[in-house]
């Protein structure tokens, strides 16, 4: 079965201003979206970011991580930037670091991955951006 993102879902992980956003694949590189998406997610939404990338790059003043597995403390929602066919493992890896929810960027699906997250608890917001889904809240 097809995956359906729930606007109840994606408002409440907009709204909630405690929470903590690791951000995989998030490097310093601008021309990436994941820079612009995460300072408007840090910034404008006021979510605490930490930076998830291949070379654990510091980013927008935060530290940076190599792996989910190696950020301390709990993460709200693990938000990803990486192609379709590797966000399987990032899903699995936020499964195992006890995230609450994992959310799939735009153009980015897995329907197993989903499906594997939702059986575990988490929420699940596939094939959506916050910078586009914010203003739909009044955000």
């Amino acid at each position: 079965m097809a995956h359906v993102n729930d606007p109840a879902v994606i408002e409440r992980l907009l709204r909630n201003r405690a929470a903590r956003w690791a951000v995989v694949g998030l490097s310093n590189n601008p021309l990436r979206p994941a820079v612009g998406v995460s300072r408007f997610v840090q910034d404008q939404l006021g979510m605490e970011i930490i930076p998830v990338s291949l070379k654990g790059d510091d980013v927008h003043g935060n530290k940076g991580y190599r792996k989910l597995g190696e950020i301390p403390g709990s993460i709200d929602v693990v938000d990803c930037f990486v192609n379709s066919d590797r966000v399987g493992d990032i899903v699995d890896q936020a499964i195992e670091a006890g995230a609450k929810a994992v959310w799939l960027q735009l153009g980015v699906v897995d329907e197993a991955a989903a499906a594997r997250a939702a059986a575990a608890g988490l929420d699940v917001v596939m094939d959506r951006c916050p910078v586009i889904e914010a203003p739909r809240f009044g955000l």
